[in-house]
């Protein structure tokens, strides 16, 4: 039975909830590997939607078990919050699993990360201001926190100590900020040790045991391909890998393990936050996208920045990724134009080219280079197959698939758990 890795092949918010959502009954774990609260996914059951932040997507499946992997930071007040808000509506949390060896994000990294992000101005990132990057840079810089040292109170206080002595500094110095004191730190990290223990585990050892076992394995990466921060356009991008390596480093379940992986692709584009964005529309079509897609960030709250179907992006998340398949969601947001432009190259310099530039100074001068496809005005959202969907919806998948360079699987033609049409499957 295979491991798979589902993944957003743009820039984050291209429905890979719902992709997991329809994976969630087949498989036994889900796993979140790498992001923190700054994800979100919305999962529409029936009549209910549920707008995750930091749970896997499996949650909502009875009978899987999500697993929160090391290469997450967590946050334990959002974490404990997201669990009650479930619990209050007879969603069964007990089967969480969280990985002992995940990072914390303290209140200290919140409050470094959103004054950092003020101190910056116009040169900000867009950050959600939610501590994730500090916290992944402390644990890069080997003074991080993490779930485990929660049971240790001599552990949690050397290390906390460890970190405010600098960062205390800069908040005075650099920030103008009141330092923050060592024992309200460690007395409200102790807080969570108790409502946490129960879901605490050797994750890595757990997931090995269950692929050699036999058992389905979905690695779920949050944000999308081109925020990675090694190959994603830095430096407008998370502070993890959302890409398909990251489901290694952020698990511990080697490369081999892997049979699939998956890439989620919108039939559109959007961005949230600031950096480029070739395909992007400033006029009537970008806010009508936005509008009927309802694009809004989950986490963030922030109105989506939304631009037609980018090609060169697509074949890049194809070659980063290795990606086996794509899940193309929200075809029925682009019903009704009569003619919808893809970008399949840009411009630079006066050349073309069809390829992602490494070069940054390239990409932020990159300018589309469109074909025009036929539209259609018919309603898909009842289409259950895909000789359902009109003719030119049909030849805007194919083009679609044509130039991404992997096979279109699934594709979402409304919000609903069941309005996806399934091509092949994923298992």
């Amino acid at each position: 039975m295979p491991a798979l890795v589902l993944l957003g092949a743009q820039w984050g918010d291209e429905g890979k909830g719902k992709a997991t959502d329809l994976l969630g009954g087949s498989v036994d774990y889900v796993v979140r590997y790498q992001g923190g609260n700054n994800a979100g996914h919305t999962v529409v059951v029936g009549d209910q939607k549920y707008a995750l932040h930091l749970l896997p997507s499996g949650i909502l499946s009875p009978g899987c078990t999500p697993v929160i992997g090391n290469g997450v930071v967590v946050d334990p007040a959002v974490l404990l919050s997201e669990l009650s808000g479930l619990d209050e509506r007879g969603v069964d949390t007990s089967k969480l699993l969280i990985s002992g060896n995940a990072h914390l994000i303290t209140p200290y990294h919140t409050t470094l990360d959103k004054v950092s992000e003020r101190f910056l101005g116009k040169r900000k990132i867009g950050t959600t201001g939610r501590g994730i990057g500090p916290a992944y840079a402390d644990k890069i810089n080997r003074v991080g926190i993490r779930v485990q040292d929660l049971f240790d109170e001599s552990i949690l206080r050397q290390k906390v100590e460890a970190a405010l002595d600098h960062k205390n500094q800069v908040l005075a110095k650099l920030y103008n900020r009141r330092a923050i004191a060592v024992d309200q730190v460690v007395e409200e990290l102790l807080g969570y040790a108790d409502p946490l223990s129960g879901y605490v585990a050797d994750t890595t050892l757990l997931l090995n045991n269950a692929i050699d076992q036999g058992q389905v394995v979905l690695f779920e990466g949050g944000q999308g391909t081109l925020l990675d921060v090694d190959h994603g356009t830095y430096p407008f991008v998370t502070s993890s890998n959302p890409t398909a390596g990251g489901a290694c480093t952020g698990t511990g379940v080697g490369p081999t393990k892997i049979n699939r992986v998956i890439g989620i692709l919108k039939a559109y584009t959007t961005r949230v936050g600031a950096g480029p964005f070739p395909t992007e529309l400033l006029d009537e079509d970008g806010e009508k996208l936005r509008t009927i897609g309802g694009e809004r960030g989950v986490t963030t709250g922030r109105d989506r920045r939304c631009g037609w179907f980018d090609a060169v992006i697509a074949r890049y998340a194809t070659r980063v990724n290795g990606l086996t398949d794509f899940f193309l969601t929200k075809l029925d947001v682009l019903t009704g134009w009569e003619r919808i432009p893809v970008c399949v190259a840009y411009e630079i310099d006066g050349k073309r080219v069809e390829e992602l530039p490494y070069s940054q100074t390239d990409f932020h001068h990159a300018k589309p280079i469109y074909e025009t496809l036929p539209g259609w005005s018919e309603d898909i959202t009842q289409a259950k197959t895909f000789d359902e969907l009109p003719k030119n919806a049909q030849k805007y998948v194919q083009a679609l698939e044509e130039m991404s360079g992997a096979p279109i699987s699934a594709i979402g033609v409304g919000p609903g758990r069941d309005e996806t049409i399934q091509i092949n499957s994923f298992l």
